[in-house]
């Protein structure tokens, strides 16, 4: 895995255009921007490989810096981060890799999202019949002790046709199952931080190997691909 490192420079860089989120200064600074970008695309081409050593990676997108405003109070041109997202392989690997680059609010992200209607619906079926396997596999303590809690949007009350005193509706209610670590910057310019996030990203494993599961199977554990 070749190691990139993220330079103080690139949060500096951040933090002004924090302070001068503007087409004119954006344009003025656009050759410095492109620096920093061409630096992150290298960072996050090492997690990409690092990823691959033990997963499968399909696909790895660099979220555009410019915002889209059209229905947005927030009139400023420009996002005032770097984000990265990397989708596994194939209808058999579930689950994604999140990053996120900005200045005192960093953080490393794996899980879903956006599960579609259907994927959503089966992993409640799942939940509603038995979530023992679950809860066990977000609590495994290698696990929690670089994650901690799962997270995620959820609804106020149990979804349609479910019950609501259900033991498990905690987990039914979600609409998205995600585990998110907060990196300083400190952390962020460590010479190991690429390393570092491949080995927290591999931490999440056990979880996406069970949505996996889940999701390519029917609720009697017959596969949906033979």
């Amino acid at each position: 895995m070749e190691k990139v490192v993220l330079t103080k420079d690139v949060l500096d860089f951040l933090e002004n255009l924090k302070k001068n989120n503007t087409r004119e200064w954006f344009d003025e600074h656009k050759p410095l921007f492109k620096e920093k970008e061409t630096l992150i695309k290298s960072f996050n081409k090492a997690v990409m490989e690092g990823l691959n050593t033990t997963d499968e990676i399909e696909k790895m997108k660099l979220f555009r810096i410019y915002r889209d405003v059209r229905f947005s109070k927030d009139k400023t041109p420009y996002k005032e981060h770097f984000a990265c997202s990397f989708t596994r392989a194939g209808a058999k690997l579930r689950g994604g890799y999140y990053v996120r680059i900005k200045p005192r609010e960093s953080f490393i992200a794996a899980g879903f999202w956006e599960p579609n209607k259907e994927d959503l619906l089966r992993v409640r079926k799942e939940l509603e019949l038995d979530a023992d396997e679950f809860r066990q596999t977000i609590n495994e303590p290698s696990l929690k002790k670089v994650w901690g809690n799962i997270t995620g949007d959820e609804l106020k009350t149990a979804p349609r046709n479910f019950d609501k005193e259900h033991k498990d509706i905690d987990l039914i209610k979600k609409k998205q199952f995600i585990f998110v670590k907060n990196v300083t910057d400190k952390e962020v310019i460590s010479s190991k931080f690429s390393e570092n996030t491949v080995a927290s990203f591999k931490a999440i494993r056990p979880f996406f190997d069970l949505m996996s599961d889940i999701l390519t199977t029917d609720l009697n554990g017959e596969s949906l691909f033979d």
